[in-house]
């Protein structure tokens, strides 16, 4: 089967003789206190900071998954409260989530075709929640906005989510102070592992507010990752498999350039086809990671399974676009040749 699901999505090829060559290795066996475990842990670590141009003075813990992070959030680096801005399901989760931690969490709902406007943020949150890419209905955040998010409020931490971009578009990651994502979208790895990207500034906070009464408190994660250990025992497969696909990609910005110009291409066929449309009319907030396309329930449902038949799996529908889209992974494990199959299958739909 060929994949677009967003997520699981496809990994890359190359993981195949990657898992193999981990059981040979005997990495899966080794302790997570282990001289060979803290030097896959070290040199992925380096190769994170490399490849996806995250700046030296940040940290980078190894979690469970994007979602953790939510809890972390509130939990290590919030002490009076978070303020979320969000337009669809998995932003509105987070702040849900952050709400029944710390109940004086806020939030500022904006149109899935707008930028959201800087207004109503409480004076004494310490935290503005950002979902840069959203997955259930494919925008994302300009560079823009979230650069005028930290110019206009330069004293509160900045949270993104960048669980569909993270790997795949160039964020600026100096931009905001705390950054997390899974690694089975962008990054091409089977679902079980997430990351969790803090600046100084961050660090800082989380130290006055010396927050250690959890398992998953992040003073606990930056102790350990000091020595290149972690404070559980972590997925040792998925680390070793990150290590090695970060060796063999190009740089971010490469990869960048390549899914900017695929999603361009998506667009174009579906502003030109006769039945498919995007979701999401206004160009600036379009995902380059996540092509969500609308149509009638019937014609969805009629689509999915002609696609299935083909040996192709296409994205549903999430929240409350589940039932009148299907979305499209644009990320880099998937291939010319893939999408241009695809196509094929979409063009002779409208006809």
């Amino acid at each position: 089967m060929i994949t677009f699901y967003p997520g699981p999505s496809k990994v890359y090829p190359q993981v195949r003789q990657y898992m193999l060559d981990a059981y040979d290795s005997g990495i899966l066996s080794a302790n997570h206190r282990s001289s060979a475990f803290m030097q896959i842990c070290e040199k992925t670590l380096g190769l994170l900071q490399a490849k996806l141009n995250i700046p030296e003075t940040y940290s980078v813990v190894f979690v469970s998954s994007a979602t953790e992070s939510w809890e972390i959030i509130a939990q290590s680096f919030t002490q009076k409260s978070s303020h979320h801005y969000y337009n669809g399901a998995f932003g509105q989760k987070w702040y849900e989530y952050a709400h029944k931690i710390v109940p004086q969490t806020t939030s500022q709902a904006f149109d899935s075709n707008q930028i959201p406007l800087l207004t109503n943020v409480p004076d004494d949150c310490d935290v503005i929640s950002l979902t840069q890419n959203e997955t259930s209905n494919g925008t994302q955040l300009p560079a823009a906005f979230i650069e005028s998010v930290k110019t206009t409020y330069p004293d509160k931490l900045i949270a993104v989510d960048a669980t569909s971009s993270l790997g795949g578009v160039a964020l600026r990651i100096e931009q905001a102070d705390i950054w997390f994502a899974s690694v089975q979208k962008c990054l091409g790895l089977p679902a079980g592992m997430g990351l969790l990207i803090v600046s100084p500034k961050a660090l800082e906070h989380a130290r006055k507010i010396s927050d250690k009464r959890f398992y998953n408190s992040f003073l606990f994660m930056y102790d350990n990752i000091q020595k290149y250990q972690t404070h559980y025992t972590p997925n040792v497969f998925n680390i070793y498999l990150l290590m090695r696909v970060l060796e063999s990609v190009e740089p971010l910005d490469s990869i960048a350039d390549k899914i900017r110009q695929q999603a361009a291409n998506w667009y174009t066929f579906f502003d030109n086809h006769p039945v498919l449309k995007p979701l999401i009319q206004n160009p600036q907030v379009r995902s380059d990671t996540v092509i969500t396309i609308g149509a009638t329930e019937d014609k969805i449902t009629f689509i999915k399974q002609a696609a299935q038949k083909e040996g192709i799996v296409l994205g549903n529908g999430y929240g409350d676009w589940k039932s009148s889209t299907f979305r499209i992974a644009n990320f880099p494990a998937i291939t010319q040749q893939e999408i241009s199959q695809l196509q094929t299958l979409l063009k002779d739909i409208g006809k």
